[in-house]
C-alpha cells in the first residue's frame, strides 16, 4: 500500500513542478483512480519516520562519511569496521546494502611493484652519458 502511496506523491510532485502548462491530476483523482483511500493517504504522508528508517539515514551518512575519508577505496568490510569502531553496531550485509544504494563502488589502488626490468627512460639517460 505504501507503494501506491509512494508513487502518488512522487507524481504529484513532479507533476506541480515540472509542467506549469498541464494542470496535475489531484490528490484526490489520482487516489480514486488507484482505489486508495484519500485519508489513509494523507495519513500516510503525515505519518513520521519509522525508527529503522531513522536508523538507516544515519547509517547511510556515515557509510559515505568513511568512504569518502578512504578516497573511494574502502569496500563494504571496511566501511563496516569503521562502523563498529565508531561503535555503530550493524552488519556487513546491511553496509553492504546501503553502499548499493548510494552507488558506492570502491576503486581499489594497484599495488606498487618491484619490476627487475629497466624502464626505457632510464635506459636512455644511460646511453646519453
Amino acid at each position: 500500500m505504501s507503494d501506491t502511496f509512494e508513487f502518488i506523491d512522487a507524481e504529484y510532485a513532479t507533476r506541480t513542478t515540472a509542467n506549469a502548462r498541464t494542470p496535475a491530476p489531484s490528490v484526490v483523482q489520482m487516489c480514486a483512480w488507484l482505489d486508495v483511500s484519500r485519508s489513509g493517504f494523507y495519513e500516510w504522508r503525515d505519518r513520521p519516520a519509522s525508527a529503522t528508517a531513522t536508523r538507516r539515514g544515519e547509517l547511510a551518512a556515515l557509510v559515505v562519511r568513511s568512504f569518502t575519508a578512504s578516497d573511494g577505496t574502502y569496500g563494504y568490510r571496511r566501511v563496516h569496521a569503521d562502523l563498529l569502531a565508531w561503535s555503530r553496531p550493524c552488519g556487513p550485509e546491511l553496509v553492504r546494502a546501503l553502499m548499493r544504494e548510494q552507488g558506492l563502488e570502491p576503486c581499489q589502488p594497484r599495488p606498487w611493484r618491484h619490476t627487475l626490468t629497466e624502464s626505457d627512460q632510464l635506459i636512455e639517460t644511460v646511453r646519453i652519458k
